[in-house]
């Protein structure tokens, strides 16, 4: 969304990353002004997918530059709002997968009631509207929320590194033998 957008052009944006971006230029929107379908409504699972999202927003924004008489690459006079609702989609998507994970963790006497925590990490716990919704997510379910600082969420690989000298420091999980492993490349 934030490529489509060009965000790159967009002055208060042009030095941060697209999720950074969309966060920044949503602080003052209003998320209200856009109404975006949530993804994946029809399918009562915890998978996520943004793919139905992003077509919806592609078309609303191509709309948008029609209506304004600007080309693709130009920067709409309403890219705050579509931020905004954007982010919010996003945020409620995520959050209405991880509630029905968690109860169907419950349910089925994976998690203990009492021990129930939710780890986010990764570049999406790094966005503050996400973040919050996902701690309210917790609290209102008694479950505990671990979350890294933000300045290590922004990079998966260094998340994946972390993670894995943490196992190392603690000889939990850590391959002494590479023999009979067989590797492929993505």
């Amino acid at each position: 969304v934030a490529r489509r957008l060009s965000l790159r052009k967009h002055p208060e944006c042009h030095s941060m990353a697209g999720g950074k971006a969309i966060e920044h230029l949503a602080q003052t929107g209003d998320r209200h002004q856009y109404t975006f379908r949530l993804p994946m409504q029809q399918h009562r699972n915890c998978d996520f997918s943004f793919s139905g999202l992003q077509c919806v927003v592609n078309k609303a924004i191509k709309q948008k530059e029609k209506e304004e008489g600007i080309q693709e690459g130009e920067i709409l006079s309403c890219v705050k709002n579509i931020a905004a609702a954007v982010q919010h989609a996003v945020a409620v998507h995520i959050i209405q997968r991880t509630y029905r994970a968690m109860l169907f963790c419950i349910k089925n006497s994976i998690l203990s009631s009492k021990t129930a925590t939710l780890v986010v990490s990764g570049g999406v716990a790094s966005n503050q509207y996400i973040r919050k919704g996902l701690q309210t997510l917790s609290d209102a379910n008694d479950f505990a929320f671990l979350c890294p600082p933000p300045r290590l969420c922004t990079d998966n690989g260094v998340m994946i590194a972390w993670n894995g000298i943490e196992k190392l420091r603690a000889g939990v999980g850590v391959l002494h033998s590479t023999d009979g492993i067989r590797f492929e490349p993505k």
